[in-house]
C-alpha cells in the first residue's frame, strides 16, 4: 500500500529557490549548482525504481517515498522505506552512469565513467546510519523491535557495479540493480518469517512517520554557510527573469520586457518560505517585495491563499503546506 506517495524532493526545491536567489559570483554557486544536479538525476532514478515496486504485494508492504525525519538540526532522507509485518526495508537509490565500485576496504564509493574518477561518500556507511537512526526512533517510541535491513539499489540499467576488498561477503547482499530487486525482496523474505506488527501497530507507525517528516528550511542555508542577507530579494518578470519588478497599476511591471503580471508575487513568496521562514509578516513582505505601501501589502498577501494567525501588527501569514 502507498503511503506516503513520491513527489519531488523538498530538497530540490530548496535547492532550486536558493540558485534563483544567490547571486552566481557567490562563492558556493558552483557547488550548489552541482548538487542540483545531482539531486535531479537521483530523483529520475527513483522514479525510474519505481516500476519495480509495482510488484511488491499491496496488502502486506506499506510503501514511504522521500521521508525526512528529524535529526537534530538535520534531516534523516530515506529514498524509500518500505514496512511490512515482519521487516523494514530502507532503500537508498543509485542512479549514476558507468563503472561503480564499492571498496569495502577503505569505505569508498568511486565512480568511473567517460575516463573520469570520482569519488562519493559511501552508501553503506549512509545506509547503517538510516538504520541505527530508525532503530533508536522505535524504541523511543515504543514500539515492538523489528528487524531493519537496507538495500542500495542502482536504477540506471547501464551501469555496471563491482565490489572489493574482504568485506565484499558482507555487502554483496546489500546491492543490486533495479531489475533484480524482486529476487533481494524474496531474499529478505527468506529471512524474516515472523510477523512482528500488527495491522492497527504497522497503520499507527506509518502515519507517524508521515507526521513527522518535514525539512528544515534553513538546512541547506547552514550547509553552505550562507546568511540570508545574502539572498536577492525582490519579486522577479515570470516572461524574462528580471528583477525586482514594481507595482503599477495593481499589477507587477516588468521595465524590461514591458510586461505585466498579476501573480507574480506567488513565486516570490514560494521562495521565501523555502528558503527563509515558514510564516511572512506585512513588514517582512514589503521589505522582501520593495513595497512601501502596506494597504497594498496586506491585499497581496490577502489575496494569496494563506492562513493567517495574529492581529494588526502580530498578524504572521503562512501556507497550509510547503511546498505551498
Amino acid at each position: 500500500m502507498l503511503i506516503k506517495e513520491r513527489k519531488i524532493p523538498l530538497v530540490i526545491l530548496i535547492l532550486e529557490a536558493l540558485c534563483r536567489r544567490l547571486p552566481q559570483n557567490h562563492p558556493n554557486y558552483q557547488e550548489i549548482q552541482e548538487e542540483l544536479g545531482r539531486r535531479r538525476a537521483g530523483y529520475q532514478g527513483e522514479l525510474a525504481f519505481d516500476y519495480y515496486l509495482r510488484y511488491l504485494p499491496k496488502d502486506k508492504y506499506m510503501i514511504l517515498h522521500d521521508l525526512n525525519l528529524p535529526d537534530g538540526d538535520y534531516n534523516c532522507q530515506n529514498d524509500t522505506l518500505l514496512i511490512t509485518p515482519e521487516y523494514a526495508l530502507i532503500i537508498e537509490v543509485k542512479n549514476m552512469a558507468g563503472k561503480l565500485i564499492f571498496d569495502t576496504d577503505n569505505e569508498q564509493f568511486i565512480q568511473l565513467n567517460n575516463d573520469k574518477e570520482k569519488g562519493y561518500p559511501y552508501p553503506i556507511a549512509q545506509a547503517e546510519r538510516h538504520q541505527e537512526y530508525l532503530r533508536n526512533l522505535l524504541k523511543v517510541h515504543k514500539y515492538p523491535v523489528i528487524p531493519i535491513e537496507y538495500l542500495v539499489v542502482i536504477s540506471n540499467s547501464y551501469a555496471t557495479y563491482f565490489i572489493t576488498g574482504k568485506n565484499t561477503h558482507k555487502v554483496k547482499p546489500r546491492i543490486c540493480k533495479a531489475d533484480v530487486f524482486q529476487n533481494k525482496i524474496r531474499y529478505f523474505e527468506n529471512q524474516f518469517t515472523n510477523s512482528v506488527l500488527d495491522t492497527k501497530v504497522l497503520r499507527k507507525l506509518c502515519r507517524q512517520l508521515v507526521k513527522m517528516n518535514s525539512v528544515p528550511t534553513n538546512y541547506v542555508l547552514r550547509k553552505y554557510g550562507i546568511d540570508k542577507s545574502d539572498l536577492i530579494t525582490g519579486v522577479f518578470c515570470p516572461y524574462c527573469n528580471h528583477f525586482p519588478l514594481i507595482r503599477k497599476k495593481s499589477k507587477w511591471y516588468c521595465s524590461s520586457c514591458n510586461n505585466y503580471s498579476k501573480e507574480a508575487h506567488l513565486n516570490a513568496l514560494m521562495d521565501y518560505f523555502l528558503l527563509i521562514d515558514s510564516k511572512i509578516t506585512n513588514q517582512k513582505f514589503r521589505e522582501y517585495c520593495h513595497l512601501t505601501s502596506q494597504d497594498i501589502s496586506k491585499r497581496i498577501l490577502v489575496s494569496s491563499n494563506l492562513n493567517c494567525s495574529g492581529t494588526t501588527k502580530g498578524r504572521v501569514y503562512f501556507p497550509k503546506t510547503i511546498p505551498w
